[in-house]
Formats: C-alpha cells, sequence, structure tokens
C-alpha cells in the first residue's frame, strides 16, 4: 500500500489492463487443467490416425515395387480400393463388434452403424463429455488399424489372385473378422480379462493379417513358374526396387503414430513423455532389424538383399509393436533385431513349403508380429508367457480358420485365381485394362 501512494495514478490506472490480462491467464489456465486432457488426447488420436492412414501409401509403394511391371496397376488399384471399403466397413458394423459397450449407440439404423453421429458443430466445453477424446478422433483413429489389416494381405496374394474375390474378403476382414478378435483384447474381452497384453497390435493386427494372408496363400497357390518339379525356388525380382524402398520409410514413418497414437493418452506430462519414449523404442526397433538382415544376408548369401533389408526394418517395427513402452533402447535393438533376423530365415522357410508369399508379409507380419507378442514379458513385469501364447493360438485359430472358409468359399462360387493366359501376360490389362508403364512395354 505504501508503495502504491507513490506511483502516479495515470501510471496505476496504465497497469490495470495487464493485471486484468494475468487473471484472464489464470482462469484460462485453470479451465485447460479441465479441457487439456481432452483436447490433447483427441489431437494424439487425429495426428496418429493419419500417420497410420499414410502407412496406406507405404504399403501400395511396396507393393507396387516388389511386383512385376506387368501387375502394378493392379495392385495400386487394391491398395486404395481395399482402404475405401475398409473405411466403410468398420463404420457399417466393424466398430460396434469391436467395442461391445457401443453396440446401443442412438441412431435412426440402431446398432447396425457404429458411429451414427459425431459431436455437433461448434461443441461447448461444458457439454462435452471431457473423460477422454472426441469420438471422431477415437473412430478415425481405430478404423486405421482395421485398414492396416487388410493392406497386409494383399502383397502376399499379388500376381495371381482376381481384383473383385479380394475386395469381396477384404470386406468380410475389416467388417466381421478383424473387429470380432481385436474386441477380445481391446474391446474388453475375455483375453484382456486374462491379462494379455498387445499395446499396439503386434499379434491383433499384424499377426491376425499374417493368418489371413497365409489363409489365402494355401487356397491359392504359388505363382507360376516360382518352384519347380524339382523343389528348387526360382526367383522373381520385383519391378521397382526404389518405389519399394520409398515404401519402407513411409511405413517406417507412420509406425510412429502407430504406435505413439496406442498410448492412448496425452494430457498429462507422463503421458506425452512416454509417447516420446515409444517414438524412441520404436525407431531403435526398426533400424535394429534393418542392420540386423544388412548383416544377415552378407554372412549368409555373400551379398546384401535389398529386399531382406527392407523387410528386415519392418520386422523390427512389428516386433516391438507389442510393447514399445516399457523396453529400453537396448532392449528395443534387442527385440528389432530378433525381428530381422526371424525374416531372413523365414522366406526360405516358407518357400520350402511351396507358400508363395510375394512381398515377404507373412514373415514380417505374421511370424514377427508372434515373436514380439511373446517376448513381451521380458519387459513387462505384468504379463506371462503362457497368458500371452494362449492369446496368439486364440486370435491366430480364429482369423486362420474363418479367412480359410471364406476364401474356399469364394473359390468354389467365383473362383479367386485368374486363369494361365492371364497371370503370364499380366493382370493390369486383363483386370483393368491399362499398364503402370506403357511406354516401356511397348518399347
Amino acid at each position: 500500500m505504501k508503495l502504491m501512494k507513490l506511483i502516479p495514478a495515470t501510471a496505476v490506472a496504465s497497469l490495470l489492463p495487464l493485471v486484468a490480462f494475468a487473471q484472464d491467464a489464470e482462469a484460462a489456465a485453470s479451465g485447460f487443467d479441465e479441457v487439456g486432457p481432452y483436447i490433447m488426447t483427441t489431437l494424439l488420436f487425429l495426428v496418429g490416425g493419419f500417420l497410420v492412414f499414410w502407412m496406406a501409401a507405404g504399403f501400395a509403394m511396396l507393393e507396387a515395387g516388389l511386383v512385376r511391371s506387368k501387375n502394378v496397376t493392379t495392385q495400386l488399384t487394391k491398395n486404395i480400393a481395399l482402404f475405401a471399403i475398409a473405411a466403410i466397413m468398420y463404420w457399417l458394423i466393424g466398430f460396434n463388434l469391436m467395442y461391445p459397450g457401443e453396440w446401443w449407440i442412438a441412431g435412426i439404423m440402431g446398432p447396425w452403424f457404429s458411429v451414427t453421429s459425431l459431436e455437433p458443430v461448434g461443441l461447448a466445453a461444458a457439454d462435452a463429455s471431457l473423460d477422454y477424446a472426441s469420438v471422431g478422433s477415437d473412430f478415425f483413429f481405430q478404423l486405421m488399424f482395421c485398414a492396416t489389416t487388410a493392406s497386409i494381405v494383399s502383397g502376399t496374394l499379388a500376381e495371381r489372385i482376381k481384383l473383385w474375390p479380394f475386395l469381396i474378403f477384404t470386406a468380410v476382414l475389416t467388417g466381421v473378422i478383424y473387429p470380432i478378435e481385436a474386441s477380445w483384447q481391446w474391446g474388453g474381452g475375455f483375453l484382456s480379462e486374462m491379462g494379455f497384453s498387445d499395446f499396439a497390435g503386434s499379434t491383433l493386427v499384424h499377426a491376425a493379417g499374417g493368418f489371413a494372408a497365409l489363409a489365402g496363400a494355401i487356397v491359392l497357390g504359388p505363382r507360376i513358374g516360382k518352384y519347380t518339379k524339382e523343389g528348387k525356388t526360382v526367383p522373381i525380382p520385383g519391378s521397382n526396387l526404389a518405389l519399394a524402398t520409398l515404401g519402407t520409410f513411409i511405413l517406417w514413418l507412420g509406425w510412429f503414430g502407430f504406435n505413439g497414437g496406442s498410448q492412448l493418452a496425452a494430457g498429462t506430462v507422463g503421458d506425452i513423455t512416454d509417447v516420446s519414449r515409444i517414438f524412441a523404442n520404436t525407431n531403435m526397433a526398426a533400424a535394429a532389424g534393418a542392420v540386423a538382415a544388412l548383416i544377415l544376408t552378407q554372412v549368409v548369401y555373400g551379398k546384401v538383399d535389398l529386399t531382406m533389408v527392407l523387410n528386415g526394418a519392418l520386422a523390427g517395427l512389428v516386433s516391438i509393436t507389442a510393447e514399445p513402452l516399457t523396453p529400453s533402447l537396448f532392449m528395443s535393438l534387442i527385440i528389432g533385431g530378433i525381428g530381422g533376423v526371424i525374416v531372413v530365415f523365414a522366406v526360405p522357410m516358407l518357400d520350402k513349403l511351396k507358400i508363395d508369399d510375394v512381398v515377404g508379409a507373412i514373415p514380417v507380419h505374421l511370424i514377427a508380429g508372434i515373436w514380439g507378442t511373446i517376448a513381451v514379458p521380458l519387459t513387462n513385469d505384468g504379463t506371462s508367457f503362457g497368458t500371452q501364447i494362449i492369446g496368439v493360438v486364440s486370435i491366430g485359430a480364429f482369423v486362420f480358420i474363418v479367412s480359410l472358409i471364406v476364401w474356399f468359399i469364394l473359390k468354389a462360387t467365383m473362383g479367386i485365381r485368374v486363369s494361365e493366359e492371364t497371370e503370364i501376360n499380366g493382370l493390369d490389362m486383363a483386370e483393368l485394362g491399362m499398364e503402370a508403364y506403357p511406354e516401356f512395354s511397348k518399347g
């Protein structure tokens, strides 16, 4: 008070706006404590979601590079179509199958439509449910995982499957198969109650897609000329390793959203710090997988195999996806590195079984996904190897058997394989009437 008497009245008046601003700032800060977690978690879902969406481009580029030029347009068509179908099917019936608590969202179409309405435009904080995140962001983020599962199947069955039977299978996978098995863990189902742990989907997404692809590969059979009568494997090089490398880098980038967004919260210092830890571990595992494949192919084959290095990085990413939070950077290196080793040995193993996997999706997503899931107890005291194995077997048996049934039905009713002539000449002209590289084919 004594000090105030020494300050001129005009000076005091000039300070009043500053005092008012400080009071407003304090009130705003207090308000952010209430709405901040909702805002930040919603933002995490949106950013994570569009990063995972970008993985769709990664799969498209990877597959376009690893198939022959006469089949590139078909692969690109499959990839954009499967994402669009997944988006519709997951909205139509998938989301409510995956989250049983969402079955009775009010709406004119009743329970068949998972998300009948989003929040109203210009939603006020007072009207929002601030305990989590917006419905739109949650649905958007979860949809991307569903679409990723279908992308895994596409590459395995390339160069000999008809377009429309594949897309019908995609509708069943994204609308029914994936949502049901994912609900067992992420929907609060029996695996969740048992203590099964799969942070971002090494098994729920990647191995599930791998099991669906394996079933399809068995029913479909290998490409013409892939295996000789004597049992030898004939290499069939892809058309563009630059595209395949670009696709791998895109997938690597998208994986930060895949794993980081699966923290499912960003409203506290602890949450956002955990996201940064997940990013670092994810990156380390990818790097370790690539280096492991790099060194191992040099040792085993006498030369580095770029396709193995690319898949080694992806296998490292798949391996760490089951638990990217709790490991140290060193353990992330070990987990990812083993994923890279798995790819180098699993690819020729499949060839011995005459299972033709064009892009190596089964070793990368199925086998490395199983490894990553079973490895969770190494860094997470809350899980057991027995529970993890039960989870893998349950999901694997369900997805593989149901997928096998669907593939057999499609084969019996409309056929799933193109004719021998179409396969030899390429699917692009027969299925679509256009080529990815017309100037080269005519040269």
